[in-house]
């Protein structure tokens, strides 16, 4: 009961925070790109923390857990919070002044991509049942490598580059995206204090950096 409480403590607090940084600089209710990502983002997530909670409740309160101890990962978390602030609530603004002219079929395209990031993610939470929100590592953890582990070594990262980056696009903002792209930038940089960490604490991941060479993009990096 106590993870079920705090599970929907925080899904009400963020969509209550989310509606109040988009649709306040927004002016209106009427924002319907507003609604577009609250029904794309809540209502898989609604369905995705149901299932945890009836099929890995340990990997749901994982998920909850968003305390770093690392100074560094401390700042990234922070500097990600203060973006998506801006973010959003640019977007709102740029629907209240009309700022931006994104075309409809543009919107629809950026939209299966959330979708389909989302589908990623959940399939990574289900490959890999050590994923938590915080950069740790956790007693008897072993290397996963198989599934998108196979193919690069952080595809939690790659779901949620490709996540954000087309969160600006289904509000509709060409302005709000000059904050998310920042976003790749700051999990870069997470991601290399990860890999240092692990490669200290995690046994096996030197050599399975060498056998999956690419971290978030195959063939790219």
């Amino acid at each position: 009961m106590k993870l079920l409480l705090n599970a929907a403590v925080k899904f009400v607090c963020g969509l209550l925070a989310l509606g109040i940084l988009i649709f306040i600089p927004a002016g209106t209710l009427e924002y319907k790109n507003g609604w577009l990502f609250f029904a794309l983002l809540f209502i898989p997530m609604l369905i995705l923390g149901v299932i945890m909670f009836l099929k890995a409740p340990e990997l749901l309160k994982k998920r909850l857990d968003s305390k770093e101890e690392s100074p560094l990962q401390k700042g990234v978390v922070i500097l990600c919070g203060l973006i998506f602030v801006g973010g959003f609530v640019v977007a709102g603004l740029d629907y209240r002044f009309g700022w931006s002219r994104v075309p409809d079929w543009v919107i629809v395209t950026a939209s299966f991509v959330f979708l389909a990031s989302y589908a990623f993610y959940a399939e990574v939470m289900r490959e890999n049942a050590y994923l938590s929100r915080t950069v740790k590592v956790e007693r008897d953890q072993k290397i996963i490598d198989t599934g998108l582990y196979k193919i690069v070594r952080h595809p939690m990262y790659t779901s949620t580059i490709l996540l954000f980056l087309s969160i600006p696009v289904v509000l509709g903002s060409w302005f709000a995206l000059t904050f998310f792209v920042i976003y790749p930038i700051i999990i870069i940089i997470r991601l290399i204090g990860e890999e240092k960490l692990l490669e200290r604490e995690l046994p096996g991941y030197t050599e399975y950096k060498k056998r999956v060479k690419y971290r978030l993009f195959p063939f790219v990096w």
